[in-house]
């Protein structure tokens, strides 16, 4: 081998032996360190600190605790006195694996190499962050309600006691409280405060929103002529109130009968169930005039059929008024004796003669179907009954005794 080849292979092997090193080196430098281990290892779980709200997955469940997996070096422990729950209920029935659940940190070593876990600290804090955002957002909840107190009930939402006066339980008014214990409401936060831990609820406000949904659906609806079902809900001198399904309409005193009515209780009573019809409406001003006299029993219907001019009939009167008295007729049909009809002497008003309640008997002197008016006279009626009295006396084959043996009797007895 010549002096040239020798050389080269020299050259080559350097040269091979040099980035073999190289090599090893890299090598070398890329392998970790027990630290690096150690740092790797704790940067796969969380890190976590005392008071810290964690999630975790639920391992198992026991009759005293909850083993949670919360991605840390060690499992998390919920004991049964740090969870809310009913007495009647197990946490077998509460809990199963796989659950989530949210927790507080009381602890990070509870002694047995787990973390100690609060659930009932953490939904206060969440509850409280949720309410707040409910209170500012005007958001409904829905409470069940536990127990009567001085001037209201109280609820529990997720631990925390909230109060609902008396006067926000509704619109109308509450009188036995119990009636609402153990019931689900729908309701709003009135009044919040964390540090007093005070929560003011009101279900009045769902109840007016629900009414005045309702009240513009009914309006949009609603028609004349329309039989509606309805609640008596208030009385007045001049009529009644109907509650027809979320807005009141008004009887007026004139539309609860055919006959006279003195006042609305002569009628219907705060809380009968009422059927009645629609006479008008007025959607800007959300009025609604309703009528509870069935047209069909309208006593005007084929008067001429009923009455006729020139007979004599039975009635009652009813009212007195300066220019004559009101009678009512057998069906509840009013006619107007005028005081010039009263008597056949001069009156000067009809108390003079008349009282109500008086049976009296009317002669029908006209009927008016389109004003709805009928006349009649006392006056006229005594006649007819005098004349009809004066021809059965006349008539022959009723008299029985002459005109001599009635003069011969007087004169008997006068001496």
């Amino acid at each position: 081998m010549d002096e040239k080849t020798t050389n080269q292979l020299q050259t080559e092997e350097t040269k091979a032996i040099e980035e073999t090193k190289e090599v090893v080196e890299e090598v070398v430098e890329n392998i970790p360190s027990m630290k690096d281990y150690e740092k790797e290892i704790q940067n796969t779980f969380k890190k976590l600190s005392e008071g810290d709200i964690i999630e975790g997955k639920v391992l198992s469940v026991t009759d005293t605790e909850l083993l949670v997996n919360i991605g840390y070096i060690s499992d998390g422990i919920v004991p049964v006195t740090e969870i809310i729950h009913d007495d009647n209920v197990t946490l077998k029935e509460m809990y199963k694996q796989e659950d989530v659940i949210k927790a507080e940190i009381i602890s990070l070593h509870d002694g047995e190499g787990n973390v100690q876990l609060s659930i009932k600290k953490a939904e206060q804090i969440i509850i409280w962050d949720e309410l707040k955002e409910a209170f500012e957002k005007g958001t409904a909840l829905n409470v069940v309600v536990k127990e009567v107190v001085k001037g209201g009930v109280v609820c529990l939402i997720k631990g925390i006691r909230a109060f609902i006066p008396a006067s926000r339980l509704s619109v109308n008014y509450v009188e036995n409280l119990q009636d609402f214990v153990s019931k689900e409401l729908k309701v709003k936060i009135i009044d919040l405060d964390e540090q007093k831990k005070r929560v003011v609820l009101s279900r009045k406000e769902i109840e007016k929103e629900e009414l005045d949904k309702k009240k513009r659906e009914l309006l949009q609806n609603i028609h004349k002529n329309d039989r509606l079902t309805g609640v008596v809900k208030r009385l007045t001198n001049f009529g009644a109130f109907v509650d027809i399904g979320g807005i009141d309409g008004l009887v007026h005193i004139n539309e609860l009968s055919w006959k006279r009515v003195k006042h609305p209780s002569d009628v219907v009573s705060v809380g009968d169930n009422v059927e009645v019809y629609v006479l008008d409406i007025n959607r800007e001003k959300e009025r609604i005039s309703l009528g509870l006299k069935n047209i069909n029993d309208d006593p005007w219907l084929n008067i001429k059929e009923k009455y006729t001019e020139g007979h004599v009939y039975e009635g009652t009167v009813v009212r007195l008024i300066s220019f004559g008295a009101f009678v009512m007729l057998d069906g509840g049909i009013e006619g107007l004796v005028h005081i010039s009809e009263i008597d056949e002497k001069r009156i000067e008003k009809p108390e003079d003669i008349l009282s109500i309640g008086d049976k009296v008997k009317v002669k029908l002197l006209s009927i008016d179907e389109q004003d709805k008016k009928i006349k009649l006279s006392i006056k006229a009626a005594k006649d007819d009954v005098n004349k009809e009295e004066f021809n059965k006396f006349n008539d022959d084959s009723d008299i029985s005794t002459s005109l001599k043996d009635v003069f011969k009797n007087i004169m008997d007895n006068f001496n």
